[in-house]
């Protein structure tokens, strides 16, 4: 039953390094998916993207749930400033259903954190 649980725990320790891995790309592609098809930008971020992108990533990088951290939209810590929570959710909200096929991959790592936190 020990090694059960060993192996439990190491497959744990893997999702969760995938999930923290993956995490900025995947918040780093859904802004340039927004910012392209809203702002018209085609060639990299528009000024107010570039700014929510640098917010975003400094946020994901001094999470203090970070071992095991949910997604933002379950975590029990609200770290973003009210405006730029806004702005993310609406980043979030338009990109998160054309990430499914502008970026397949990092929708179903996104999609698999999700099923994988509100289980637990």
């Amino acid at each position: 039953m020990s090694l059960l649980y060993y192996f439990r725990g190491m497959i744990l320790k893997f999702f969760y390094r995938l999930f923290v891995h993956f995490e900025p790309y995947t918040i780093e592609r859904m802004i340039r998916i927004y910012c392209r098809d809203i702002h018209k930008t085609r060639n990299g971020l528009c000024p107010e993207c570039k700014e929510l992108k640098h917010y975003a990533l400094s946020r994901l990088d001094a999470c203090p749930l970070l071992p095991r951290k949910p997604v933002c939209s379950r975590c029990p810590v609200h770290c973003y400033k009210s405006d730029m929570r806004n702005k993310i959710r609406n980043v979030m909200r338009y990109s998160g259903p054309r990430m499914v096929y502008k970026a397949p991959f990092l929708a179903l790592i996104h999609g698999i954190h999700m099923q994988f936190k509100s289980s637990r």
